[in-house]
């Protein structure tokens, strides 16, 4: 007599059933069909998405992702290409220090594990640049490890469902505990993305759309009308603002002037213009700053906003004087062709003539 499989409680079976149905067509996901025909994830794209992930929207990492995989097919062709190729690849994509570390991590799976991802939390969380929520999203996604994967969405889910009325991030504990309780042991990944598709698409921060939910029968927010409420974030805090200045130095080939910023750091390893330090005020003479003595004229402004702060950078343009000799740490490029983080790119934006100021 055959045992037959345990059947999954109300909330994982209600949440699988739907994701067969809507899992999104995402470049670096393997659909539920094509898993249950034997397809498993490639772990290189799973890390490699993750990483992406971060910080960063899905719009805006799908088309960049296939350009990485495309020019990286593998981790060691990744691991085996210069860091400042990889850097230039990543302009765009903010919180630059996630581009360093994901070449360190390529260097380290290619030399140290033969090319080949590990396939627990605790051995992924050993490599470089990989967290607590990587190491379980890489476990359960590309591995099918039972590992509880929280990113945001899942936080809002469960805080929804259960009614989670603890402030962030000191609900992450409860939230983690609820999730314990629900996890199944099989189809881990599957139930990671179900969340998260569920997050992005049905509970989403505003205006879900509980009526297409497979879960709100069970969600005890939607039974009291409460969503909007759930989950419980502490009050933002002001960012405050930060200035300094920017030095674009323009040679007579039409080449601009731009160095490479420290390895540690904001915007660490990327190029950039050179400038002052970025401080509550303008530091009295800015232009001990500058790369040059030359004449220089403000051509404009340019504001970003980083996580922690928002900064107003001030931009002079100049042309290089006769003898000018670059630190070895600098390099003329065409303004067009550099490959710059977005602050970067407003500010060489702000120092170049437009057709109507030319």
């Amino acid at each position: 007599m055959t045992r037959k499989a345990a059947k999954l409680p109300p909330i994982p079976q209600a949440l699988l059933r739907w994701y067969d149905a809507n899992a999104r067509d995402l470049p670096w996901r393997v659909a539920p069909k094509a898993r249950k025909a034997g397809a498993r994830p490639d772990p290189y794209a799973v890390w490699l998405s993750e990483i992406m992930l971060q910080q960063t929207t899905v719009a805006t990492v799908a088309p960049r992702y296939r350009e990485f995989l495309t020019r990286w097919p593998d981790v060691k062709a990744m691991a085996a290409a210069p860091l400042d190729d990889v850097l230039g690849e990543w302009a765009g994509l903010g919180y630059y220090a996630r581009a360093r570390n994901l070449h360190k991590c390529a260097v380290t799976v290619a030399e140290t594990h033969g090319g080949f991802f590990p396939d627990t939390e605790e051995a992924l969380r050993a490599l470089p640049g990989i967290g607590a929520y990587t190491a379980a999203a890489i476990a359960a996604i590309a591995f099918d490890r039972r590992a509880i994967v929280i990113d945001g969405n899942i936080e809002r889910v469960v805080s929804r469902l259960y009614a989670i009325d603890t402030p962030l991030p000191a609900a992450k504990a409860e939230i983690r505990e609820k999730l314990e309780e629900i996890w199944p042991q099989k189809r881990s990944g599957d139930f990671a993305q179900g969340l998260m598709d569920l997050g992005a698409s049905i509970c989403r921060p505003k205006a879900p759309i509980c009526l297409l939910c497979p879960v709100s029968s069970r969600c005890k927010a939607f039974k009291a009308g409460t969503q909007g409420n759930f989950p419980v974030k502490p009050a933002k805090k002001a960012k405050p603002n930060r200035v300094g200045a920017v030095f674009a130095l323009v040679n007579a080939k039409g080449e601009m002037l731009f160095e490479r910023r420290p390895e540690k750091g904001l915007l660490g390893g990327m190029l950039g213009l050179p400038g002052t330090e970025w401080k509550e005020r303008i530091e009295a003479d800015v232009f001990n700053a500058a790369p040059a003595q030359a004449d220089w004229e403000k051509t404009g402004e340019a504001t970003h906003t980083f996580t922690h702060f928002h900064l107003t950078l001030d931009v002079y343009a100049g042309a290089a004087p006769k003898g000018f000799r670059r630190a070895s740490d600098q390099q003329w490029i065409k303004p067009e062709e550099a490959r710059l983080p977005t602050v970067m790119k407003k500010a060489v934006g702000a120092a170049t003539p437009s057709p109507s100021r030319a």
